[in-house]
């Protein structure tokens, strides 16, 4: 299993379009891929394939959450889900 930290810098957070975005490229990846995320209300995981799943983390702009990866490609599948993130996922 391989993490790493990323900053969401989306100015709306991952809401629908960015979320979408984000488990189309997830689903490249025989790897489970994951995230962590904590804010003030709640701590959680989501499952990073899930559109659902995404939404209801509810990641605002300037979140940071820990991708994690395990699996066959997970080192791949962890490259290009941060670089996504971190490009702003297409906004």
């Amino acid at each position: 299993m391989v993490s790493r930290k990323v900053k969401v810098i989306n100015p709306s957070g991952l809401h629908l379009r960015p979320a979408g975005i984000l488990c189309n490229k997830a689903m490249n990846y025989k790897s489970l891929i994951t995230f962590e995320y904590e804010d003030k209300i709640k701590t959680g995981a989501a499952n990073a394939k899930s559109v659902l799943s995404v939404l209801g983390a509810c990641v605002k702009s300037g979140d940071v959450i820990e991708l994690k990866c395990d699996g066959e490609d997970e080192e791949e599948a962890l490259e290009a889900l941060a670089l996504a993130i971190e490009s702003g996922l297409g906004e």
